[in-house]
């Protein structure tokens, strides 16, 4: 877990937030079989969660980035961010609208869950974290699974409709459903519900 842009956070300072907003795999190359197809909609969710994110910013909500180090164990935000510049495209987009600002937290990932083999439960105790809003990509892979495991851990779980994408519309509404479903998962867009969340995770 590493603070953005060379802050230094420990964590007996960190800010207490009951909702964390959790950026899952947005600051990405796009260099996975299926990026052609996800990359639209992939842009399309990051300027929705741009602008979530700063709403959430101005309520005192805490934002982790929870990506993948992509086989990289060297790897941290800014040679992610790095890469993704140098690729263009899509990837040089979605860096750009979701680049991390100071305060921002960001743990690297091996696999497809936030939680699998890394300090997310840890930061999100110290936090007193109570309700996850989850977005990013992909909804069918990363952010289903995290939000699985944010679920038996006993956290409210919201995954803003518009804040999350797939390789195809299916996908995504398949993935959604699942997580409504079977994790009481909320499932509303972004713009509609933000004051909602708030009542929902002091319930």
């Amino acid at each position: 877990m590493t603070p953005s842009r060379g802050a230094r956070v420990r964590a007996s300072t960190l800010s207490r937030s009951r909702r964390v907003l959790l950026l899952v795999d947005f600051i990405n190359p796009l260099r996975f079989e299926g990026a052609e197809a996800i990359a639209p909609q992939a842009v399309e969710a990051a300027r929705a969660t741009a602008a979530f994110k700063q709403r959430c910013r101005g309520d005192g909500w805490t934002a982790v980035y929870v990506n993948d180090n992509f086989g990289e164990w060297c790897s941290d935000v800014s040679v992610l961010i790095r890469e993704c510049r140098r690729s263009g495209g899509a990837a040089a987009e979605l860096a750009r609208l979701l680049a991390p600002k100071d305060g921002d937290l960001f743990v690297l990932k091996p696999r497809h869950s936030g939680f699998y083999q890394t300090p997310l439960a840890l930061l999100l105790d110290e936090l007193g974290a109570r309700q996850l809003v989850i977005t990013g990509l992909a909804a069918d892979y990363c952010v289903q699974s995290t939000a699985m495991d944010a679920y038996v851990r006993g956290h409210r779980v919201w995954v803003p409709s518009d804040c999350t994408a797939a390789e195809s519309a299916q996908q995504k509404e398949l993935a959604l459903q699942w997580m409504r479903e079977h994790l009481k998962a909320r499932i509303t867009p972004s713009n509609r519900d933000h004051r909602a969340a708030k009542r929902h995770a002091t319930s």
